[in-house]
């Protein structure tokens, strides 16, 4: 008897979604047109969340009185995404894509309704989780919904389009999480997601059709678990290590045993359960391995950027914080243009080896040209150096996640995307914690070397160094207090980025290995036919 059964055809056995693993259903080009406005709105709402209420976080804390929390408004909502991205990546290869699609979408809005209602900041951290349980399963759907309808030699030209989603989400979050909170309500920075997520589960339950599967795997309940928690210790060692707790102390070590021990024992489940949740078999494919890798770092200097360089424009080139998503568009559109270049000649050709390897040395030297930031740099260069980063970025954005899909089966490619996206999520987090150490530490040593009465003037409002410090509070300090501040900035903007370059570096090693396998698929064969329907009809 086998596992998996399609309920379309039951006498015959099937794999995933009752075809071969190489085979792809065709599909209309207006069939997969509908579905992809569905799988964009659904990307978008992922995208803009974090973005969103990041620019409500300091009215929210203050009308919930909970500022020592804030950091864990983010957190929960991180750690229960990176927890279950691998989780519902399974669920889809065993039980349908569709219906965990729609299950995940269902579970973000309910999360997002309740963290609108939330009357306390316990409330609303507990709610944040739900919208991460919910959210884990977003990208994976988008992704490997994308991956089940469209053959990897066509998948190209609407790879681009999400690539649009992200530089808008990236730029648009940010100006939408503030008009919101100054014309509205800061409670409506979550419930923004329910009109969209309507919409979004509107298209995918009328247009999107996919055979049902039914299965008679168990879910790997212990895998899931271990793998949970080491993925939630990493993540609260880079949350935690150099702020809350000092990195060598007893609850950081503890977490690091923790999470080694957790991954050691879900590397020997896994090896012996019919069903794992991430088959270590894929590792075996060096594609697969190569642009994990290379997704990983994409995540770690994005994520990085987007967070600090805000940061370096507002005080140090005395930018407003309405523009300062603005200012981030060079980068945006370095990569939106050379997303949608690349992807228009991997449909043409069917080549991609290249693409990695020209990325991640643009995007090295991106990262390289940035560290030279300094209180001098006029805003024309330093957008210039964005473009560099943004093009690199480009080049390597969907290209990861493509190779990734077309080095596995079709039945896991479920896994394959939830693997990519969870590898690139983590990759985000620990740029932004690792980063934010680096640069804390470099910011805080700058100032300490200033004179008492400099320091004096940091230290006034209750405040301690940096922590005293914001755009609004600048504006009152003496010239020469201003002026060591924004060195201070400077410097630790260069350390970032100069450790941005090397970690980028190991990125170019790994896209050195990428090999060129040929995608599976031919050009277009579904809308070739359609129009020799439509031609024969007429």
């Amino acid at each position: 008897m086998t596992t998996q059964q399609s309920e379309a055809a039951p006498e015959e056995p099937s794999t995933d979604l009752g075809k071969k693993p190489e085979e792809f259903e065709q599909r209309s080009p207006r069939e997969i047109r509908l579905v992809m406005v569905g799988l964009v709105i659904t990307m978008l709402l992922a995208m803009l969340d974090n973005l969103i209420v990041g620019t409500a976080m300091p009215t929210i804390v203050g009308e919930l009185h909970g500022s020592e929390h804030m950091s864990w408004v983010v957190t929960a909502y991180t750690l229960a995404t990176a927890a279950s991205t691998p989780i519902w990546g399974k669920v889809g290869d065993l039980y349908g894509r569709k219906g965990s699609f729609l299950v995940s979408i269902v579970i973000f809005l309910v999360g997002s309704a309740l963290s609108g209602l939330s009357q306390s900041m316990d409330q609303l951290i507990a709610f944040r989780a739900v919208q991460g349980l919910g959210a884990g399963g977003l990208m994976v759907g988008v992704m490997s919904i994308m991956g089940a309808l469209v053959a990897p030699r066509d998948r190209g030209k609407y790879q681009g389009m999400f690539a649009a989603v992200m530089a808008l989400a990236t730029v648009g979050g940010p100006l939408i999480g503030g008009f919101i909170t100054d014309h509205l309500s800061w409670r409506w920075t979550f419930y923004v997601n329910l009109p969209l997520g309507a919409v979004a589960l509107a298209f995918v339950v009328v247009v999107l059709k996919l055979p049902k599967v039914r299965s008679n795997a168990k879910i790997d309940y212990l895998g899931s678990l271990l793998l949970t928690v080491g993925i939630v210790s990493l993540v609260l060692i880079t949350t935690w290590g150099g702020h809350e707790y000092a990195w060598g102390s007893k609850q950081i070590l503890g977490l690091a045993a923790l999470g080694v021990a957790s991954l050691i024992g879900f590397c020997y489940v896994e090896q012996r359960v019919a069903e794992p949740v991430i088959p270590l078999g894929l590792f075996r494919n060096l594609n697969f391995t190569m642009v994990s890798i290379i997704g990983f770092i994409v995540g770690f200097a994005m994520f990085g950027a987007v967070t600090f360089l805000p940061t370096y424009q507002q005080i140090v080139q005395g930018a407003s914080a309405t523009n300062s998503g603005l200012l981030l568009m060079p980068m945006m559109f370095g990569m939106l243009v050379v997303s949608l270049v690349v992807g228009q000649a991997i449909t043409k050709t069917g080549k991609y080896r290249i693409y990695p390897i020209i990325g991640t040395v643009v995007m090295t030297g991106g990262t390289l040209l940035l560290s030279t930031l300094s209180v001098d740099t006029k805003s024309f260069t330093s957008s210039c150096y964005m473009v560099v980063l943004g093009a690199g970025m480009g080049f390597l954005m969907q290209v990861t996640m493509l190779v990734a899909q077309n080095s596995v089966e079709l039945k896991d490619m479920g896994v394959a995307s939830s693997s990519a996206t969870l590898f690139r999520t983590i990759g985000g987090s620990f740029g932004v914690a690792l980063f934010g150490t680096l640069y804390t530490n470099q910011v805080n040593d700058s100032l300490q070397k200033l004179p008492p009465e400099v320091l004096a003037h940091m230290k006034q409002g209750g405040g301690e160094g940096m922590s005293a410090m914001n755009p609004a509070t600048l504006q009152h300090l003496p010239a020469n207090v201003l002026d060591a501040y924004r060195h201070g900035i400077s410097n630790g903007m260069h350390t970032v980025f100069l450790w941005g370059t090397v970690i980028c570096l190991v990125a170019v090693a790994a896209a050195l290995f990428v090999r060129e396998v040929a995608l599976r698929g031919g050009p277009a064969a579904a809308e070739a036919k359609a129009d020799a329907a439509l031609e024969g009809a007429v």
